[in-house]
């Protein structure tokens, strides 16, 4: 039967298109055949744990199963791949040694990774790379200078003793324990929006910030499930998802509560009026540098790289932070006798507690050690990626060509049996003075190492001394055996449902 003139004219269009979109098709297939067979080649040297064909390990990862990751870590204590469908693959490290060959070089932060961070933190000192991350390091380093920091201790003081006063109205009775997470991350942020942007909020007391801390909390949940999910490493997939959607919402709300901050202060700038607190400031504060630093060419920073700086230092200031502090407070929690032993050291440099200076902080050794402790069992940060721009060979003689995308896993790290006994068990002594020495440098690093190492980690340590210290001397900790956290990995290591801790029976 022929074609009438007219069906074959509109027919030819569509059939060409047909062909064109097959053959294109085809040769996505073809293409992403060859990257798994690439990487299954790159990767041959390193055995990898039991995985699904097409899944590959994305199960356990979503699971957040610690139990299981601590089973892998036995029986592959070095390295191992982990594969995120059929067609990417990460490598993820948990011995020092080759952390140390991975860190001592140059190579970028993942693609991968910053790509689904971007929209949250911009290209701030944590995503960037080259000249540019030197830069923005060398400007921004003065803002945390052990002068300004000196400065910060009074500020703490006030927001953990407000915290503090919460707790005492929350705790009528001796059996009441507390969901202390939520209280300490508004602490927290109370801490770096008065020391970093010398912003008076009220955000203990005031609940106009409740968005904000939940925004966080879920746009930090989706950014996991993203990198974990093959499907939505595509941006068109990702944004017609449901996460994608509400994605997008949250990071409006992050965005404005930023964008805020910024606006306000240029405006006080502008008009030559002293905001909030800033009068009594005999220090530039972090703002104040970001908003005036200047290159050797004498170009400053652009709104985007000033949004970027404060949105990552908002995040990380506070968030991570808070988990650590939370942390440190739950392992004490269940560890009393190590807890009474910090308390007898805080009393004595401290008295009552009603003030405490920079000279102090030097005078908790065995304080000091615990929170060390503490960060090795839980790592405020538990993943620090690389993306190879050249190959490597580590020091067993095993080696990964450039285009993989590592994973140092602190986690791992600090939990690798080959390098620490007994994980599990909380033993400050660890870090004391002859012991520490024994330590491999790149066993412990909560805060990474290397040049790419955390610019704020004397604030947190300072921040967290200054918490524990206050806290101890107004309450005795006791675990809550009823509800024990059930940790999820995120940006920042955090409990699904909170961090519960009880009043004990010896409080003042």
């Amino acid at each position: 039967m022929e074609f009438s003139w007219l069906e074959t004219r509109w027919a030819r269009p569509f059939y060409l298109a047909f062909v064109f979109c097959l053959a294109l098709g085809l040769l996505q297939a073809i293409k992403l055949y060859l990257r798994r067979q690439r990487l299954l080649r790159d990767l041959r040297p390193f055995p990898t744990p039991p995985t699904h064909w097409f899944f590959g390990h994305q199960k356990f990862i979503q699971d957040d199963n610690m139990e299981k990751l601590e089973e892998i870590i036995e029986k592959y204590p070095r390295a191992f791949p982990l594969w995120i469908g059929p067609f990417q693959a990460f490598f993820y490290i948990c011995d020092p040694d080759y952390a140390k060959t991975v860190l001592n070089r140059t190579d970028p932060k993942s693609q991968y990774v910053q790509k689904f961070l971007s929209p949250l933190i911009g290209k701030g000192l944590v995503a960037l790379d080259g000249p540019k991350w030197f830069q923005h390091r060398r400007l921004l380093t003065p803002a945390f200078h052990f002068n300004i920091l000196k400065a910060y201790i009074e500020v703490m003081t006030h927001s953990v003793k407000t915290m503090l006063d919460k707790w005492e109205k929350v705790c009528s009775t001796r059996d009441t324990t507390v969901e202390v997470y939520k209280h300490i991350n508004l602490m927290s942020l109370d801490i770096i929006m008065k020391c970093t942007f010398s912003k008076e909020t009220n955000c203990q007391t005031n609940s106009t910030h409740d968005p904000y801390e939940k925004a966080i909390f879920e746009v930090s949940r989706i950014v996991f499930q993203r990198l974990y999910s093959f499907l939505h490493h595509s941006d068109i997939i990702f944004k017609l998802s449901p996460q994608g959607h509400r994605f997008q919402k949250l990071n409006q709300v992050l965005y404005q509560y930023t964008d805020t901050i910024i606006q306000d202060r240029k405006k006080s700038l502008q008009t030559g009026v002293k905001q909030d607190n800033t009068q009594k400031r005999k220090y530039q504060d972090f703002l104040d540098i970001v908003l005036s630093a200047k290159d050797e060419n004498g170009s400053s920073f652009s709104d985007t790289d000033v949004h970027s700086e404060v949105s990552t230092f908002l995040l990380a200031g506070h968030d991570s932070v808070a988990a650590s502090i939370s942390w440190v407070l739950y392992c004490l929690a269940q560890n009393p006798e190590h807890q009474e032993r910090c308390r007898e050291e805080v009393r004595g440099i401290l008295g009552d507690g009603s003030s405490i200076t920079w000279e102090h902080l030097s005078q908790m050794p065995y304080t000091t050690m615990c929170i060390k402790e503490c960060l090795r069992l839980y790592p405020p940060a538990p993943n620090i990626s690389r993306l190879l721009d050249k190959p490597i060979t580590f020091p067993d003689g095993r080696s990964l060509p450039a285009g993989i995308t590592l994973f140092i896993n602190i986690w791992a790290l600090h939990h690798n049996p080959y390098f620490w006994e007994d994980p599990e068990v909380f033993n400050p002594l660890r870090f004391s003075r002859e012991n520490s020495e024994k330590i491999h440098p790149y066993a412990f690093i909560p805060f990474s190492a290397g040049s790419r190492n955390c610019i704020g980690q004397h604030f947190a340590i300072i921040e967290c001394k200054v918490a524990v210290a206050l806290t101890l001397l107004r309450f005795e900790l006791a675990s809550d055996h009823s509800r024990p956290p059930q940790l999820v990995r995120r940006v920042v290591l955090k409990s699904n449902n909170g961090v519960h801790i009880g009043r004990g029976k010896g409080n003042r």
